[in-house]
């Protein structure tokens, strides 16, 4: 049960964040036909990422330079999957809905289909910071910082098949439901992802032991697809995801969370740059959405500084870099001690 001074809390940065959103649409009438940015956004990202894998493709481009630019385009793409799953765009046209549905999904195929994780990303905002938080869990929200951790993180696939004992008691889910409902993007994923490393992996081992190989053309041949698949969409998405699922699986607490002001913090110190650069500055502004999961992402980067105040005033906590330590846990070993201290008086 939330206190009433927690209840006024979240009002306050609600209202700021609604104030400061209204007042932008006021100040540029533009931003009210929301369909039309979100689907020349989705257009836009789609274009760039297929331009610049073209780029690398006949030359104009180093790979390192299209792996940079795609993954900051497939950043913008979860941002519309995220945008698309609470129904921010074309809500009376399900045609244009689903068919950005699938662009995002295209551009970011290491992922669940976007319509099922619509289903487990609500069940996020109703049990978030709980053990029955299956989007945040099953990329590392509540672990222990230490191997297992940093290792889960470089993949979902990975994760979810690392950790089966760990993940089967949360409600509604299931391997192999979470496997299948990847298919077939996730699996053309997986399989490209490590045939890439797979491949590489044993022509540099086999190179260092001098072992005299010859491979077969049609395997050179299929190798030679797979390279070009790696620079312009896998390993793209294998930064991104890299990158984005780390810092949420950071950001959101875990396991002590009983109000909308514990479920995450906002990460926004510099040191964080790269991370946000390829995550789309999800850490710094995804803490707005939970307070008003009615606001599209590009009204949410225009207002977050503005509302950072307010947000502290009310008690949202700021580069609460120890919570990696704590297994995500809101207390500090300070309030901890603090609480033991005072039920030790009590009784």
């Amino acid at each position: 049960m939330l206190s009433a001074q927690d209840t006024q809390r979240i009002k306050n940065i609600q209202l700021a964040i609604r104030n400061e959103d209204a007042q932008l649409k006021n100040t540029y009438p533009i931003l009210n036909h929301q369909n039309a940015i979100g689907l020349i956004i989705c257009l836009t990202a789609l274009a760039g990422m297929i331009g610049t894998g073209a780029a690398y493709i006949y030359g104009f481009i180093p790979a390192w330079l299209c792996i940079v630019m795609a993954t900051i385009f497939a950043s913008i793409s979860h941002e519309l999957e995220h945008d698309l799953i609470h129904r921010l765009y074309f809500k009376k046209n399900a045609f244009i809905q689903n068919m950005m549905m699938a662009i995002v999904w295209l551009m970011r195929p290491n992922t669940v289909n976007p319509w099922y994780r619509r289903s487990i990303h609500f069940n996020h905002h109703k049990t978030s910071g709980t053990e029955d938080d299956i989007e945040e869990r099953v990329i590392g929200n509540g672990m222990k910082f230490g191997w297992k951790r940093l290792l889960i993180s470089l993949d979902g696939f990975l994760s979810i098949s690392l950790r089966q004992k760990e993940l089967r008691n949360m409600k509604d889910y299931s391997y192999f439901k979470f496997v299948l409902k990847g298919a077939p993007m996730a699996h053309i994923f997986v399989a490209l992802f490590y045939g890439f490393i797979g491949f590489h992996s044993f022509d540099f081992i086999a190179q260092q032991v001098q072992l005299n190989i010859v491979y077969p053309e049609l395997l050179l041949t299929v190798v030679d697809i797979i390279n070009i698949a790696a620079v312009v969409w896998i390993l793209p998405n294998a930064l991104r995801a890299l990158c984005l699922h780390n810092i949420t699986a950071l950001m959101h607490y875990y396991g002590d969370v009983d109000s909308l002001l514990k479920q995450c913090q906002v990460m926004n110190h510099w040191a964080l740059l790269p991370i946000q650069l390829f995550s789309f500055n999800f850490a710094a502004t995804h803490t707005l959405h939970h307070f008003v999961v009615s606001q599209p992402f590009y009204l949410r980067q225009m207002v977050a500084k503005k509302v950072y105040p307010v947000m502290k005033e009310n008690g949202v906590r700021f580069n609460d870099f120890g919570s990696l330590l704590r297994s995500n846990r809101f207390s500090t070993s300070d309030e901890i001690n603090s609480g033991l201290s005072q039920a030790s008086k009590a009784s």
